[in-house]
């Protein structure tokens, strides 16, 4: 057997953030080999995530990050064990790394394709093996669980909490930053669950109408007054039933979504909301 080297074993710690013994070991299973001993380490990582796989991930965080000129923006979720590592310094600066890549390879749109990117701490690196080496340091379950994307003009919004994160895709020439960031804090509070009428159930929203019309004809109104007043109605049950563009604006209720994105010549086209343990 090699000898181990107490210079080799701290080489091999400073390069992996992990325990001086499971290094030592590492380099005794290698033959002193450093390459391999890091493979023989990435490996004991992948046994630790078989090992809790079935363990519940119910903490995490969601990182967005745009571009410079704001055309484009991407959101990740990674989710984990406990609230200690969602808020660690490791997880973080491996969010902050994945979000960086996927915003400068705009033709990855799968977390399998993402962790095939070049990592940014070394040469011949990839996300993967950052992943695995921050497993075998960690030595809880952490899954990177979802990527999404949108291209101006668009919103963002992680709460401070790093557990609520949502992206907002509107259309329109012009893009305002601070309107569109209001809108997506909105989707955070207010949950709508549609952006539009048209994708709720139409049968839900046939039988709604066909109701409140029976209900405005046993007034004995005329037709005309009947259609504004069931009109009316049916704005405030999808208001009820969490469409956007119905919601009053959580930044100035004295308007709807649709109303004040209108005013600045836009139009809501979709969002992504994302909760963390929820």
């Amino acid at each position: 057997m090699a000898e181990i080297t107490a210079a080799a074993v701290k080489a091999l710690r400073e390069m992996t953030d992990l325990p001086m013994m499971a290094c030592k070991k590492a380099l005794q299973e290698a033959g002193g080999d450093q390459d391999k001993a890091i493979e023989i380490l990435r490996e004991e990582a992948g046994k630790i995530q078989l090992k809790r796989s079935d363990n519940a991930t119910s903490e995490g965080r969601i990182t967005v990050l745009s571009s410079d000129d704001g055309s484009n923006t991407v959101m990740l979720e990674i989710v984990c064990e406990s609230a200690p590592v969602a808020g660690g310094e490791d997880l973080t600066n491996f969010a902050n790394a994945c979000a960086a890549q996927l915003l400068a390879n705009p033709e990855v749109n799968t977390v399998e394709d993402l962790l095939k990117l070049d990592s940014e701490k070394a040469a011949g690196k990839t996300l993967n093996d950052d992943f695995m080496d921050m497993l075998n340091k960690i030595r809880e379950k952490i899954v990177v669980s979802k990527i999404a994307r949108a291209k101006a003009p668009s919103g963002s919004y992680v709460h401070h909490d790093g557990k609520t994160g949502v992206l907002f895709q509107a259309a329109g020439e012009s893009a305002d930053a601070e309107l569109l960031r209001g809108v997506a804090m909105h989707i955070a509070a207010l949950k709508p669950t549609v952006v539009k009428e048209d994708e709720l159930d139409s049968a839900v929203v046939a039988e709604e109408r066909n109701r409140l019309v029976e209900e405005a004809k046993a007034t004995g109104k005329p037709d005309n007054i009947i259609e504004k007043i069931v009109d009316g109605r049916m704005k405030t049950f999808f208001v009820e039933q969490g469409v956007l563009v119905y919601q009053p604006f959580a930044v100035d209720d004295s308007k709807t979504v649709s109303q004040a994105l209108a005013e600045k010549g836009l139009e809501a086209v979709s969002f992504t909301r994302w909760a963390i343990g929820g």
